[in-house]
């Protein structure tokens, strides 16, 4: 089935005249939070503009105040309860990675506020990144007990190496543009209210171009990332599997409380026998049979 602009329900579109169309993600009244369509959306979109003759480079950005606030409640919780939610968004995670690194025309993303999980990932795979200097960016998914997937495996060791990498991925702390920068998760960052015009700069210029050196220097950078398919599709098992175990729910009560979550895979250290057992060892895994 053929998709075109007018199919899609929560991202808007600015087709300019010099080859750049603005994709917004757009649902600002809950940071532009992934519901099911939404996300199936951010992987639907770069064949369309890949099909759009008129269209040399794309920007993608956040209605309001925020880029993404990652994956709306609602369709994260329906999965820590609904096998048949778990299997549709593992699909959906893997497409938006794939199509992404499938997608012929340059991606900048112009990051104007708050990027986390599926948010997250469409604005590291972008060709270029744009932050904001008062945007701040998480993984997050430890915060809600599972496994870092959707992207992260792919490019995060590839952008800021490994140290902070695993770092950053198993403690889900915040990065603001600055650091982001300097690290080397984003391409530049620059002032809140230059954030879109550079990106369109960055775009312009990428559109005037030779489309075949620029389409294939993407092409081949893009190997990089292929590599890293098989590490990308264990950490999107995995997280799926998260979902359905115990932490998950735990994580969403958190968040819809507005409390530090109580994880049941961390036992008390009052709880752990003192015998040397393997059930001593953090994560309280027991591991000697």
């Amino acid at each position: 089935m053929t998709v075109s602009y007018d199919d899609f329900e929560h991202l808007s579109f600015d087709r300019r005249s010099d080859g750049v169309v603005v994709v917004t993600l757009n649902r600002p009244e809950v940071l532009n939070a992934a519901n099911v369509q939404m996300h199936r959306e951010m992987a639907q979109v770069w064949s369309v503009i890949d099909d759009d003759e008129e269209v040399r480079a794309s920007v993608v950005t956040g209605a309001g105040r925020a880029f993404s606030a990652g994956g709306d409640l609602a369709m994260i919780e329906e999965m820590t309860t609904t096998y048949a939610a778990v299997l549709a968004q593992w699909h959906d995670a893997s497409a938006i990675v794939e199509q992404m690194l499938a997608a012929r025309k340059p991606i900048i993303a112009a990051i104007n506020g708050v990027a986390v999980g599926a948010g997250l990932a469409v604005a590291l795979l972008a060709d270029v990144s744009i932050i904001a200097t008062t945007a701040r960016i998480s993984d997050g998914h430890v915060r809600l007990g599972v496994a870092a997937g959707d992207h992260a495996a792919i490019i995060w060791p590839l952008l800021c190496g490994m140290a902070k990498a695993k770092y950053y991925l198993m403690t889900a702390d915040f990065v603001d543009g600055p650091e982001a920068e300097r690290i080397g998760l984003v391409t530049r960052c620059v002032p809140d209210d230059q954030v879109l015009a550079e990106a369109l700069a960055v775009a312009t210029r990428l559109a005037a171009g030779s489309a075949t050196a620029v389409q294939w220097t993407k092409r081949i950078m893009n190997q990089w990332l292929r590599q890293a398919l098989p590490a990308f599709g264990e950490s999107v098992a995995l997280e799926m599997l998260g979902f359905l175990g115990p932490d998950a729910q735990e994580g969403v009560a958190a968040l819809r409380d507005r409390r530090a979550p109580a994880f049941p895979s961390v036992i008390p250290s009052g709880d752990r026998p003192a015998d040397g057992s393997g059930a001593d060892r953090p994560g309280g895994v027991d591991t000697s049979s």
